[in-house]
């Protein structure tokens, strides 16, 4: 089967996501890397794309060259990545879109909820793909939990337990690096700090494992290093559209904790609890019995698992792996084929809308607002 052509806008040479995404979209022979603005000094930029294999007449200076390059091209580019800095995410998404291209755009996918409502406006227009990388949900043994909670396994989803926190902000004679001090910075990150750039992943996942929306919400911000705007440290409380309760905690001060995103997920029957530091592992208890451990590879795991799972039993797969895995997805969906789950434009903006809405409600001492972007009420 030919490989489908990628292009690449952002995720330059020192990025913290650039890697992943070449490793992740080439690694199953999906994708070929054929185009790239991938700096914001043009030249750099075009020198890493040709170093990276790009021939030199499409490694583009920036992602307007890239888009006048490649739009009338009878070869042009299958799918697009957008890996830029957040506040450009909304005007090369839908430019690219517009243009006809499938693109799969970095969290998160907007600024604001009114630029995700027009993303999703526009993809449906163009009827082209629109993903957002929510990449933890690929993990085998994430869409494993999430399969035994469809087919009924641990009976209805009771209780939902999230948390995405760790310590690597956590010192305050830190807190002036360039690479930490603009999350915290509402000019450049918006209008929230930590719940945005981890705590969204953990909403999100706890959503696609319950099979579920968020309703409602309730949150807590607090800046515990006073030269911060922004929330360091958030705790969000909200209930879903079936009744599910959620629990979630996101901190970049929890010092000793390294990775620190986990999900449990407590039903009629039965709980299972998922750590991304451990992600072959899914720990489950039926009710009344012993807990189990089931293991990425084990025979007996659904199809949606397997499918995922590249190397044997015991043998780890880690993040750019769970990565390839949203790639998968989306070239079986550029192909015609079964696809899985992977996250749309739709979960991009019900992200954004929950970020919006738990500022306003932390601003009001933890009020419960509906956190449902305004078309999908």
């Amino acid at each position: 089967m030919a490989r489908l052509l990628w292009g690449m806008i952002g995720g330059g040479e020192g990025s913290q996501i650039g890697p992943a995404h070449r490793l992740g979209a080439q690694a199953d022979g999906n994708f070929v890397l054929a185009a790239g603005a991938l700096d914001v000094n043009a030249e750099r930029g075009r020198a890493y794309a040709q170093r990276l294999g790009v021939e030199a007449d499409r490694a583009y200076g920036d992602w307007e060259e890239m888009l006048a390059g490649e739009r009338d091209r009878p070869d042009r580019v299958d799918l697009v990545t957008v890996a830029t800095p957040n506040s450009t995410h909304f005007e090369i998404t839908k430019a690219f879109l517009e243009a006809g291209f499938n693109v799969l755009c970095e969290k998160p996918m907007t600024m604001t909820v009114e630029e995700g409502e027009e993303i999703v406006r526009v993809a449906k227009a163009s009827g082209r793909i629109c993903a957002v990388n929510y990449c933890y949900s690929a993990y085998p043994m994430v869409r494993e939990m999430r399969q035994m909670v469809a087919t009924g396994q641990i009976g209805k989803v009771r209780l939902v337990v999230a948390n995405f926190s760790h310590g690597h902000h956590g010192d305050a004679t830190d807190a002036d690096n360039p690479r930490v001090r603009w999350r915290y910075d509402p000019k450049m990150a918006g209008v929230s700090g930590q719940f945005a750039d981890c705590g969204i992943h953990a909403l999100h996942m706890a959503s696609f494992v319950a099979g579920d929306e968020v309703r409602e919400l309730s949150a807590d911000f607090a800046s515990t290093i006073a030269s911060r705007e922004l929330e360091d440290d958030a705790m969000v409380n909200f209930r879903m559209e079936g009744g599910t309760v959620g629990r979630l905690w996101t901190s970049s001060v929890a010092i000793g904790r390294q990775h620190g995103f986990d999900i449990q997920v407590f039903g009629e029957t039965g709980g299972m609890r998922w750590a991304s530091e451990q992600p072959n592992q899914v720990y489950y208890t039926p009710v009344g019995g012993r807990t189990q451990i089931m293991e990425k590879g084990e025979g007996g795991l659904s199809e949606e698992a397997a499918r995922l799972s590249r190397v044997a039993i015991a043998h780890p797969e880690g993040f750019p792996l769970a990565v390839a895995n949203i790639y998968v997805d989306l070239a079986a969906a550029i192909r015609g084929e079964a696809h899985g789950a992977y996250p749309t434009a739709e979960d991009g903006l019900r992200s954004m809308a929950a970020v919006h809405y738990a500022v306003a409600s932390a601003k009001g001492r933890g009020e419960w607002v509906d956190a449902r972007p305004p078309s999908l009420r």
